[in-house]
């Protein structure tokens, strides 16, 4: 018995609800109008097209909703599509609601926060802690709710938590590896570079980019929120700059969006640190539906490289 969509595969008959995660319409070469639609559970997503849409289905069909869906998957330039044979919405005797379509972290809530606190125990740097603290304090709810990105990685409820608490526990690693390291500067930049996303992000499920997030970003968002908490807090300190400086750089490059490179040791491996978690993340999400001795689909945020698991997995 399949699992879910994500473990659908090009032949496979699919009969089942999934959620409506997007809905944009567009107008074919015969000038008839179609819907393409990203439809998915909590194993992944699947793109599908409404062909011939009449202005009720654009009505019907929009995201958030949960439709029964029959139809068999196929492969277009190298992804998976569902070719819809039969659509309608779920209906309330359905007994499937929204939230069951929504993948989750493997930590809960709770879990999530025990870990986190457990981490800011350990900072020794007064203005550093105080700093973390007052952004954890204010931003509990959402930090602990919200996914890391729309998409690519932890793209799901509590995902951004989940994201930090990982990178967390490989900062603890590396600073067993290499003691010269300023625990508290990592740990800080940690765990407050992605909180501008909850400004960036309209929300904690099917999230989607706000005004502030396309004009501004989580980046520019978060080095402001620093400065305003430290004046809050009255810290005139050199850790306030160089934790802005942690921010503004954790992307590395100018082309992946950071305004500084990193400057700073504890930067740079915020920056490593981000891009392993975030990898690794994509790679096992992808490559849990790959059987061995095959290749995965491309990955768009890797280069679109089609990755191969080995066939000695099998033993």
């Amino acid at each position: 018995m399949k699992k879910g969509i994500g473990y659908f595969q090009v032949g496979d008959k699919f009969d089942s609800y999934l959620l409506i995660k997007q809905a944009d319409k567009a107008v074919a070469s015969n000038g008839k109008a179609f819907l393409t639609l990203i439809l998915g559970d909590d194993t992944g997503d699947i793109e599908a097209k409404l062909w011939d849409a009449s202005p009720a289905d654009e009505q019907r069909y929009q995201a958030d909703q949960v439709i029964k869906v029959q139809g068999e998957v196929n492969a277009f330039r190298g992804r998976l599509q569902l070719k819809i044979q039969a659509i309608r919405l779920a209906e309330p005797n359905d007994g499937v609601h929204p939230h069951d379509f929504v993948k989750r972290a493997p930590l809960t809530k709770e879990q999530l926060l025990e870990e986190l606190t457990s981490f800011i125990f350990e900072m020794e740097n007064p203005n550093l802690q105080r700093i973390t603290r007052y952004f954890l304090s204010n931003y509990q709810e959402d930090l602990l709710a919200f996914p890391a990105a729309v998409r690519n990685h932890h793209e799901f409820v509590s995902g951004l938590a989940f994201h930090v608490v990982s990178m967390l526990r490989i900062a603890r690693e590396l600073k067993n590896l290499y003691p010269e390291i300023n625990k508290d500067l990592l740990y800080a930049g940690i765990i407050l570079h992605d909180i501008g996303k909850l400004r960036e992000l309209s929300g904690a499920s099917n999230p989607s980019y706000t005004i502030e997030g396309k004009l501004i970003g989580h980046i520019s968002i978060m080095s402001d929120e620093i400065a305003k908490a430290a004046r809050e807090l009255k810290i005139e300190a050199e850790e306030v700059m160089v934790l802005q400086h942690m921010i503004l750089s954790h992307h590395g490059k100018g082309e992946w969006g950071s305004p500084k490179p990193p400057l700073v040791r504890e930067a740079e491996l915020l920056h490593i640190i981000d891009l392993i978690d975030a990898k690794m993340n994509t790679l096992q999400r992808v490559m849990d539906k790959v059987a061995p001795g095959d290749f995965s689909e491309r990955i768009f945020s890797m280069e679109n490289r089609s990755f191969y698991k080995p066939a000695f997995e099998r033993e």
